[in-house]
């Protein structure tokens, strides 16, 4: 609604509505608005007053229930949005677009965050013997992250003024297995021939055949990612951590007695 049309509901102290900066009628009263006196006779232009509604932040759309962390980042999120958008009523001058609402770093962030899809974790072993490709029982199986395991993610974001940088890494694979040990830091070496047994730092050893599993061990693979978040406002903070998971089936045989002069296992 402009000026005229409000004055001639009432002047000063007619009331009416104007777009808030997410697209929605807020209700107002002409006498509030800042320079009212001013443009209360201009026929073009308009106020805009700034909103923000729980409607559309909370993630209980539908119905479905909220979780207390769920609710004190809706929380944030108002907090950041009036901070970041100090300014309750926006006159906007005729021809000129709605004014763009400023977007803080850290919610930036999170929404950045949110879309990033990083791929489960993918792994080779050894050995591997048979046509099966199995792995023996009481022999360390070397485990290691294959390219398609990112050891570190980075994306950026930019609304406004503002651009963020979200920078994600993590310590290693995480195994877990039934019958199985496990001991791994980081992602691993490859195997290759002539490597000395005991150098890998990622392996797990197995106390018992897959054969009661039904001929396969499932092996379970997990990365955790930390992420955290700078700003070119200044600002910067951490983000939720996340965790990619898959798993193997990995056969596992039992060796009764392993002849010294039999090939190596490793060499398949």
């Amino acid at each position: 609604m402009s000026p005229a049309e409000l004055a001639a509901k009432g002047g000063g102290s007619a009331s009416g509505s104007v777009g808030d900066l997410g697209g929605a009628q807020t209700h107002y009263t002409g006498q509030g608005l800042p320079d009212y006196e001013k443009h209360k006779n201009d026929t073009q232009g308009s106020w805009y007053v700034r909103s923000c509604d729980m409607l559309y932040l909370s993630p209980a759309l539908g119905g479905s229930p909220v979780s207390e962390e769920e609710r004190a980042e809706d929380a944030r999120e108002i907090r950041e949005f009036y901070a970041s958008n100090p300014d309750e009523f926006i006159w906007v001058e005729p021809g000129a677009g709605p004014p763009a609402p400023r977007v803080s770093a850290g919610r930036l962030a999170r929404a950045a965050w949110k879309v990033v899809k990083i791929p489960a974790p993918t792994v080779e072993t050894n050995p591997k013997v048979g046509d099966r490709g199995a792995t023996l029982v009481g022999m360390d199986t070397w485990v290691w992250a294959t390219g398609e395991t990112p050891t570190s993610v980075k994306a950026t974001a930019t609304a406004g003024a503002t651009s963020v940088t979200v920078s994600a890494s993590s310590s290693g694979l995480q195994l877990s297995a039934p019958d199985g040990k496990a001991s791994c830091q980081g992602f691993g070496v490859a195997w290759h021939q002539g490597m000395p047994e005991g150098s890998s730092p990622c392996t797990i050893s197995f106390n018992r055949s897959s054969a009661h599993l039904g001929g396969t061990t499932p092996l379970s693979i997990q990365v955790a990612y930390s992420a955290s978040y700078t700003a070119t406002d200044g600002t910067s903070g951490t983000l939720p951590a996340i965790t990619t998971t898959s798993t193997v089936d990995l056969p596992v045989a039992e060796v009764q007695t392993l002849n010294t002069n039999s090939n190596n296992p490793r060499q398949n």
